[in-house]
C-alpha cells in the first residue's frame, strides 16, 4: 500500500460560511494544495474547491450546491454537514493525502492566550467564556473545533488567535478611560485580524527585511475591516478594540460610534441589549449608510444610487482619518500596506485613500496600482505603498505545525 502524505487541515468558520485549506510540510515551510469555500450556510450553500498545487492563485476544480435539506438547516447542522462534505471530498479525490493535524482560526484568545495553543477540554472551556466578546465569530470557531474532535478524533488540534498578535500593544493604547475594576476584569482593547497582520509582516520581510522593521501601517479592508500600526514588527495600535465592531465602518458593522447613540436608542427607541447587538453588527456599516443597497463593496461600486457612493466615500474618509491617528501613535509612517478582499483588489479605493493621505507623503504609480503589483507607490513617494494578498490559513498552518513540533 502506498504511504499517504500527512497533511494539515486549516479550518476557518464564520456564522454562515466555512473555509478550509489543505497544506503539506516541506522542510520548515508549508505548501497549500487545496482551498475550500462554502458560502451561505443558511442554504442553498455554494461550495467551491480550488487546487493550488500548480497555481498559487488556485484553479477551480469542483463546485456544487448544498440545499437546505442536505445541510439539515432545520436542525442547526449546516456546519457539521458542510464539514462532512469537505472531508468526504478530500478522502475521495486525494487518496494520496491524509489529514494528520488540524489548525483553527479562533477570533478571541482573551488575556490568557498570546500565542497558539494545543486544544484540550480546559482550553475549550475558557474560550467559551469569551463568546460575549466576539458573538459574530467565536461560537462558530468553537463549534468547528468540537466537530473536528468528533470527525477526526485522532488528529491533534491547535487554536490560533486573531487577538494574539496585538498582545504587544502598550498599556496606554490598550486601556479605556473607565473604572480600574472593569479594566482588571478584561474590558480593554484587544485588536483583531492579527493572523492577517502577522502574515503581511512576514511577507514584507521576505520582500525587504529592512523595510519590514520600519514604521508600518497595514489596512485589512473587507466586509470586516481594521488597521494596525507596527514598529519593529510588533503591533503598537489597532483600530479594533474590545470587540470586532470598533474602528472602521464595515459591511454591516458600525465601526466607531459615540456611546451616546446607544443611550439614545435605548431611551428613545426602546432597544434592548439583543436589539442593540443586531443593530451594531448587522444593520450598520456600508449596508446602513447605503440605505440597505448592499454590504458588498462591488455591488456598491456598480450602483448609480448616490447613497452607495456615500457609503464608499465614508469608508475612504475613515481609512484616511485612522491613518493619521495610527501615524501619530507611531510617530510617523514609512510603509503602508493594503490587504484583505477589498484592499487587495480595489484599485479605485486604494487610489482614493492614497490621495487623501498625500499629506503624509504617499503617492501612487497608477500603472502599478491598476496592475495589482506588490509595490504600487511611485518612485518618488516618501511612503512606500504595497498591495499584498493576505493568507491567514498559511499563517495558521505554520503555527499549527510549529506548536505540534512537526516543522
Amino acid at each position: 500500500m502506498t504511504q499517504k502524505t500527512d497533511m494539515v487541515l486549516i479550518v476557518n468558520a464564520g456564522s454562515s460560511s466555512l473555509k478550509c485549506s489543505l497544506f503539506d510540510v516541506q522542510g520548515t515551510e508549508v505548501t497549500q494544495h487545496f482551498r475550500v469555500k462554502v458560502a451561505n450556510l443558511s442554504g442553498p450553500a455554494r461550495l467551491e474547491i480550488y487546487d493550488h498545487s500548480e497555481n498559487p492563485d488556485g484553479v477551480l476544480v469542483d463546485k456544487e450546491t448544498l440545499d437546505k435539506e442536505q445541510l439539515d438547516v432545520a436542525h442547526n447542522q449546516a456546519h457539521a454537514q458542510a464539514l462532512k462534505v469537505v472531508l468526504d471530498w478530500i478522502e475521495k479525490n486525494t487518496p494520496q493525502y491524509q489529514v494528520a493535524w488540524v489548525g483553527h482560526r479562533v477570533v478571541h484568545g482573551g488575556d490568557r492566550y498570546s500565542s497558539p495553543v494545543v486544544v484540550d477540554s480546559d482550553v475549550l472551556a475558557f474560550l467559551e467564556t469569551l463568546i460575549p466578546l466576539a458573538p459574530l465569530h467565536q461560537p462558530f470557531n468553537l463549534k468547528l473545533i468540537h466537530l473536528c474532535r468528533e470527525f477526526l478524533p485522532n488528529c491533534p488540534q491547535v487554536a490560533c488567535f486573531d487577538t494574539a498578535f496585538h498582545s504587544s500593544i502598550p498599556v496606554v493604547a490598550r486601556e479605556f478611560a473607565i473604572p480600574r475594576k472593569l479594566t482588571e476584569e478584561g474590558v480593554r482593547r484587544y485588536g483583531f485580524h492579527g493572523l492577517s497582520y502577522e502574515y503581511i509582516h512576514d511577507k514584507l520581510s521576505r520582500l525587504d527585511a529592512g523595510l519590514a522593521q520600519k514604521k508600518l501601517l497595514v489596512a485589512h479592508l473587507g466586509a470586516g475591516s481594521s488597521m494596525c500600526a507596527m514598529d519593529q514588527g510588533k503591533s503598537r495600535a489597532s483600530t479594533m478594540g474590545f470587540t470586532a465592531v470598533e474602528g472602521l465602518p464595515m459591511g454591516t458593522r458600525s465601526g466607531q460610534l459615540d456611546p451616546g447613540v446607544l443611550l439614545y436608542l435605548m431611551q428613545e427607541k426602546g432597544l434592548d441589549a439583543k436589539a442593540l447587538e443586531s443593530f451594531l453588527y448587522k444593520e450598520c456599516g456600508w449596508f446602513g449608510v447605503s440605505g440597505g443597497i448592499s454590504s458588498e463593496m462591488l455591488t456598491l461600486k456598480q450602483s448609480s444610487d448616490p447613497l452607495a457612493k456615500a457609503a464608499i466615500d465614508m469608508f475612504v474618509y475613515r481609512i484616511a482619518r485612522e491613518t493619521g491617528s495610527l501615524a501619530a501613535a507611531l510617530g510617523g509612517v514609512d510603509v503602508f500596506v493594503f490587504t484583505g478582499g477589498v484592499g487587495e483588489n480595489d484599485a479605485d479605493l486604494r487610489a482614493a485613500v492614497v490621495e487623501q493621505n498625500a499629506w503624509l507623503g504617499m503617492k501612487l504609480d497608477p500603472q502599478r496600482n491598476r496592475s495589482n503589483e506588490y509595490l504600487i507607490s511611485a518612485d518618488d513617494s516618501r511612503v512606500k505603498v504595497f498591495a499584498i494578498p493576505t493568507n491567514e490559513e498559511k499563517m495558521i498552518a505554520r503555527h499549527t505545525l510549529k506548536q505540534l513540533g512537526v516543522a
